[in-house]
Parts: C-alpha cells; structure tokens; sequence
C-alpha cells in the first residue's frame, strides 16, 4: 500500500471535527451601528418634535427589571425602536433651539471608538494614545481660539462644568494674590471674593459660583438693550467696590440675542482694578475661528480664563464642554489630583485629571480631534458663516411680514422674534410651530417681553432649510391669528 492510500485511510477513520460556533458576542455592535445609520440618514426628513409624550414613553420602557439575561442584539433592536418615537431631531437640519448642534460623521465614529476602547482619560498611565490625542486637540483649540498657547485646556462635560472649572482657577489665583490658600484653608475666614456679572449673565454662572462657595449674590452690572455688559457700569462697579479679590464674568454671544461684551474695554477696567476676567463664550466664542466675524471677540484673547462648548459649534456628540485658563498654574493648582497609586509624572507629560474636576472620565477631547481633521481650519470657518448666514435669511424673511418684530441686531447665529405686542400669541405661535415639527425653536423672555429664540448652529442646515423654516413660523403665525 502506496504511502498515499495510507494516508486516505487514516484520514477517513479519524473522528470528525464539528467546526467552531460563531462568536456572537459582539453582533449587537453591527446591529447597532447599522441602526445608527438608519437614524442618522432620517433626521431631514422626519418631523423635527418628538411623536410620543411622557405617558406613552413610559408604557413601553418602564418594565420590570428581568431575572434572567436578554439576548443582546434583541436589547439594542427593542432599545432603538422603543425610544425612537421620543427622539426629537436635535442633529438635523431643522433644530433651532437651545443652541445644540448635530455631530458631524467622524466625530460619531470617533466617539464609539471611544466607547470600544473604553480607556480612562484621566492621565497617561491609563491610555497614553489618548491623552496624547487630547493634548494635541487642546493645542488646535487654543490656536482657533487665539488664546495664549501656554493655556491649560480640560475637556469636561459641558459648559457649566467649564465655568465651574475657569472660575475654580479664578478663585484661587485671586485669593492666592491676596495671601490666602483656599485649598489648604478653605473659604472660612478667606477674604470675601466680589463677583460681578451682567445683567443677561447665563444661569451657568450662578450655579458655578454657588457650588464654588461664592453665593448667589454676585453684584449685577447693568446691560444696554442687545443684553452687553455695559462698559461704563463696570467701571463705576469697580470704582465703588472694596479694594479686594475680583473676578469679572463677561459673556461672548449673549443666549437670547447672540450679542458680545466689549471685551477691549472689559479687559482694560480689568487690568486696572487687578481682577480676573472670566469669558462665557459657550457658543460665541467660536467667531474667533472665522475670517467675517472674529472682530467680535475683539479683546476677548486678553482675558484670563474662558469656557467653551463643543457639542454646540464644533458639532461633536454629547457631552464636551472646553475649560481654558491662562495661568495654567492657577488651573492646576485648582484642579490637580494626586494619590498614592497615581504616578507621579513631570509637567509635559499630559493627565487629563490635573485639568479637570474629574480623576476618571471620558477622553471627550478625542471627538474635538476628530471633528477638526474632517473639517479643517477653514472648513470650521466655513460652517461657523454659514449658520450665521441661515440666521440673517430667516430674520429677513421673518421681518418683512406685517406685525412681525426682530428684537435683537442679528449679528451671529440667534434671532428673537415677536409677534405684535402680544406675549400671549407669541407663545401660541411657539407652541403651533414645536407641534407642527417642521423646525424646533424655543420660547425665552428678553427685557420683560416673551420671544421665539432662534438658534442656528448645526452642520446640516441649508438655505433651503431656512426657508422651509421661515415659511413654517408664517404659517403658523396665521393660523395662530397674528
């Protein structure tokens, strides 16, 4: 018997293998990104306001815990149809309200490799790619901003936790100055520290401001008629004031009307009265990065710490907010954590956890990394005027139907609206333009009177957009009586 023959024997009396099952444990990764897609493909078509209320979210999603496991590409199938119906488009084209941007595809895609990687942005020991990642988004942060390059930058939830973050920083570099160490000591017995906001100061700072121990009772500076902190109202606060640790809290792109501080002035009083010049820029900051519109932040590189957002402009998913102080050692002072099993590590070398409040925390900074690739300098500039320009053409067509008021100048991305001088139908035009869902925009109240607020800020919107949008708040304006 040939070597062969014995070869094929052997073969046909050996056991046979059941072959390998499938490694199922990861489809639901599949399944969910091909959800994903299906959502994000629909936001231009779909009505803008949610389909379900409370009581009908509630019915389908409160069930009892189970006692046993569920199969995981039946959780992501049942998640993504039962929460659809109370999904409201906030990333499409059409969203309008409470300045929330969409998130540009690469800024998706990094943020679930975020999720798969699940690393600790908190230092480098725990993902050093990361924190490299961030350091680097940090570095193009500061550049589009023009603020000092030596700047610490912590990327932290949102914009209240970048205020609370600056004005952290802010508290101890003014008490600091006074001979009193408030990380050591504590605020008993400190000097009193004053704080002065303007009148339209975002609520933001205020609870920022009371979580930091500094009260509510901050002094209010009087703002003129676009909601800008008065230059000369500062300069007699300043004067009357007690000669002591100062913080001024200025604001790039008022929330109602868009409008921006004097920040040349701001910072002049400032610089003489010794206090730290603090900036809410959460969406307004982002003029700086554009060639049309970056004199309004004239002045604004002179201050000495600002807050940002990046799920606003940047158009990032949720949650990303920027905190930036120039005296990075007031910020790392402020914010640095150390414990026993934490390395010790030299000063380039970058920690997430000496900028921020967090020890552990979400590498959010690597969505600011990846948006910026997609859209490089210009094409942030160019989304940046765009949204302003959408803004300008819904208040055009908004302003030539009889009985329609613009309150504010729109000078960025916001438009105020009243219909007559009726607060009454303006809130009815509000509430038929939310329910009909061609567009979403939000009520406010601005000097007393209640106005539409529109807010134009995603990637995805389009002149046609706009005057699908205007064409909507007619209608209902009409239908409402106006």
């Amino acid at each position: 018997m040939g070597s062969d023959e014995t070869s094929t024997v052997a073969d046909r009396s050996a056991p046979t293998r059941a072959a390998p099952a499938p490694d199922r444990r990861y489809d639901c990764l599949d399944d969910a990104a091909r959800l994903a897609r299906r959502y994000l493909d629909g936001p231009g078509d779909r009505p803008v306001t949610a389909a379900a209320g409370l009581d009908e979210l509630r019915a389908v999603l409160a069930r009892p815990l189970p006692d046993e496991g569920e199969d995981p590409s039946a959780v992501v199938e049942s998640l993504a149809r039962d929460v659809e119906p109370g999904l409201v488009a906030s990333g499409g084209p059409r969203y309008f309200g409470f300045v929330i941007g969409g998130a540009v595809p690469t800024a998706v895609a990094a943020d679930w490799l975020v999720s798969a990687w699940d690393q600790n942005g908190g230092g480098f020991v725990a993902s050093p790619a990361l924190s490299v990642v961030e350091e680097v988004a940090a570095a193009w942060v500061r550049e589009l901003l023009g603020v000092p390059a030596s700047s610490g930058v912590g990327f932290v939830t949102g914009c209240q936790m970048a205020n609370f973050t600056c004005l952290a920083a802010a508290r101890h570099a003014v008490l600091r100055d006074a001979g009193w160490d408030v990380e050591a000591h504590g605020l008993h017995g400190a000097p009193r520290i004053r704080v002065l906001t303007g009148e339209y100061a975002h609520v933001t700072i205020g609870v920022a401001c009371r979580l930091l121990g500094l009260g509510q009772l901050v002094d209010v500076v009087p703002a003129d008629n676009q909601g800008r902190m008065r230059a000369d109202a500062l300069s007699e606060a300043l004067a009357d004031g007690a000669d002591g640790p100062t913080i001024v809290c200025a604001q790039a792109g008022e929330i109602n009307t868009g409008a921006f501080d004097p920040f040349l002035d701001i910072a002049r009083l400032c610089r003489d009265h010794r206090a730290w010049l603090h900036i809410d820029g959460a969406f307004g900051l982002w003029a700086a990065a554009s060639q049309r519109r970056h004199t309004l932040v004239a002045g604004a590189e002179q201050a000495n710490s600002w807050a940002t957002d990046g799920h606003k402009w940047l158009n990032v998913p949720y949650d990303c907010g920027i905190a930036i102080v120039a005296d990075a050692q007031a910020h790392l002072a402020a914010m640095t954590s150390t414990s026993a099993y934490v390395p010790a590590h030299a000063a380039d070398v970058p920690y997430g956890l000496d900028w921020t409040p967090e020890f552990s925390r979400r590498a959010r900074g690597v969505t600011v990394f990846a948006a910026l690739r997609q859209l490089g300098r210009h094409g942030l500039a160019d989304l940046i005027d765009r949204c302003c320009d959408h803004a300008g053409l819904i208040a055009r067509r908004l302003a030539a139907e009889p009985g329609l008021e613009i309150v504010n100048d729109v000078v960025l991305n916001q438009v105020l609206v009243r219909f007559g001088d009726d607060d009454a139908l303006t809130d009815a035009v509000i509430e038929r333009v939310q329910r009909d869902g061609v567009c979403w925009l939000a009520g406010s109240t601005f000097r007393g009177r209640r106005v539409m607020r529109i807010s134009v800020v995603g990637w995805q919107t389009t002149p046609a957009d706009a005057h699908r949008s205007a064409d909507a708040i007619i209608t209902a304006v009409r239908a409402a009586g106006g």
